[in-house]
């Protein structure tokens, strides 16, 4: 048995500027001006982290979910309104590593809603065999709890898993989790076993080779 666990935004696809809009249309429906480096910050953390870093740790947690809920209702809303478009790589690999009998399943700090309706829009779902979102773990990356889950779902031993993150918390959380690891950033500097600009440019046994190191 085999598995790769992909990230899903920044790794799959770019949507930042969806959460970037439906995340500055929530806070200005509570009064608050969030500025776009502020968002930029926060990007990739659970909900109730970012929530209490804007709204300070007095903040209930009847407030941040209803905050939440509201971001991430108008999220899906622009995904399958305007559409998602997979990175460059995305859906060769994806695909590529279905046939040739790979589990596959996306380990994300998003939503299982958002993760089930990104898939259904990019048109990636029928390749994935699981999905471990926010409401499965209590904690979010660099702890690798969100990774566990996802190959515990798989049936599949971390030791022959790979990961697939744009974030350094994530590459972390996959060595923490006893996992090989590939880094897929145009500007971030990733401590993983096979770093890349794109998904494209890895090479055609990256992923045999890691998982029989």
């Amino acid at each position: 048995m085999r598995a790769v666990l992909w990230d899903l935004d920044g790794t799959l696809v770019d949507s930042q500027d969806y959460h970037w809009r439906s995340w500055r249309d929530a806070m200005a429906a509570e009064g608050i001006d969030l500025s776009y480096d502020r968002f930029l910050a926060s990007f990739g953390l659970r909900n109730d982290r970012i929530l209490r870093g804007w709204l300070g740790e007095s903040a209930d947690a009847e407030r941040i979910q209803r905050i939440g809920d509201a971001k991430e209702a108008d999220y899906r809303r622009l995904a399958e309104l305007e559409g998602l478009t997979p990175l460059p790589g995305a859906t060769e690999w994806t695909a590529r590593l279905h046939a040739d009998g790979w589990r596959q399943a996306i380990a994300s700090s998003a939503p299982r809603q958002n993760v089930e309706v990104m898939l259904r829009v990019l048109h990636l779902d029928r390749f994935f065999d699981a999905i471990a979102a926010a409401e499965d773990v209590t904690i979010g990356k660099p702890d690798p709890q969100v990774f566990l889950r996802a190959a515990e779902r798989l049936s599949v031993p971390p030791s022959r898993c790979i990961v697939v993150e744009d974030a350094p918390a994530g590459i972390e959380a996959a060595r923490a989790g006893g996992m090989r690891s590939i880094g897929v950033s145009q500007t971030k500097q990733l401590d993983a076993d096979i770093v890349v600009r794109a998904l494209d440019e890895l090479p055609a046994n990256a992923f045999e080779r890691l998982v029989n190191r």
